[in-house]
């Protein structure tokens, strides 16, 4: 059987995925497109929004799978076509995802400072200064973005593994979730998009043979998970990650951000992150396990 050449490139403009990859400066933005590129992508740093329409389509023309561009609000008034931009491509029959990093104010005047350059909103003003106004310029667009990455404790391996596991792979038809520990002590995950709490188990902290070790390991995990709660929560967390995933790829959410926290991010959290990732890769959903706050006790 053959097809038609304006069939081939019309099934493949249907099924090539274009990433807007934006965020704070410092924050990770090349880091993550680096990711892309090691994926396969075809990548651009920093090309005017209002060039995106043809970039799509010149693409599609020669063949070109999926495509990462690089947005900065260097070019200010180039940064507010965005929502006009955004239109014409969904009128063209695609709809860009949205990819945003983001780190701590603290967190990027050092990486800033630790480079030497100045911020691209500076001017004449202070480092914060530059940062604190293209957070305010940046805050329509990490409302919708499809993804937000908290880049604050990652080092840049880290960064692309996590770009690695949302973008990699051909499950582009399922919701590709990361469950993520964490302590209450340290701050809620910014970039959570449902937060549980399994301070209602027991604690290992005050079990002495327990206290030194992790959730990561067996005896704290039995410990855990033989509690008589942890079963019907596992279960219930189980069903309704089910639910909202079905939800989520029917509003066309791709990515989704689960966060278990206990106190201290150590023992409780990280055995029921831990299960409840096993169970979900069971059921055949992309989950991805990491843990925030292990070893800053």
């Amino acid at each position: 059987m053959t097809t038609s050449s304006d069939e081939t490139g019309s099934q493949a403009k249907d099924s090539r995925r274009l990433v807007i990859v934006t965020g704070m400066a410092g924050a990770g933005r090349r880091t993550a497109a680096h990711a892309l590129e090691d994926l396969g992508w075809y990548v651009v740093d920093n090309l005017p929004p209002v060039m995106l329409p043809q970039l799509y389509e010149h693409c599609c023309a020669k063949g070109i799978g999926n495509i990462g561009v690089i947005l900065d609000v260097r070019g200010r008034k180039l940064f507010e076509e965005l929502p006009w931009v955004f239109n014409e491509l969904e009128e063209a029959g695609q709809m860009p995802e949205v990819l945003f990093v983001e780190a701590s104010e603290e967190t990027i005047v050092k990486r800033q400072e630790s480079v030497r350059r100045p911020h691209p909103l500076q001017d004449d003003g202070r480092l914060l200064d530059g940062v604190r106004q293209e957070k305010q310029m940046l805050s329509t667009l990490r409302a919708a973005a499809d993804l937000v990455i908290d880049t604050t404790s990652m080092n840049v391996h880290q960064l692309k593994s996590r770009v690695s596991h949302a973008y990699g792979g051909d499950e582009g038809d399922q919701l590709r979730l990361t469950v993520m520990s964490f302590g209450f002590k340290n701050g809620l995950p910014i970039d959570a998009d449902m937060v549980v709490d399994v301070r209602f188990l027991p604690n290992p902290h005050w079990v002495p043979e327990l206290r030194a070790h992790t959730g990561l390991t067996r005896p704290v995990r039995e410990y855990v998970l033989t509690q008589p709660s942890a079963g019907p929560f596992l279960q219930q967390l189980q069903s309704l990650m089910v639910t909202v995933a079905e939800g989520y790829l029917q509003e066309g959410k791709r990515f989704a951000t689960l966060a278990i926290g206990c106190t201290g991010g150590k023992h409780r959290s990280t055995a029921m992150a831990e299960e409840i990732g096993r169970r979900l890769r069971e059921l055949g959903m992309p989950t991805r396990v990491l843990h925030r706050d292990v070893g800053l006790e």
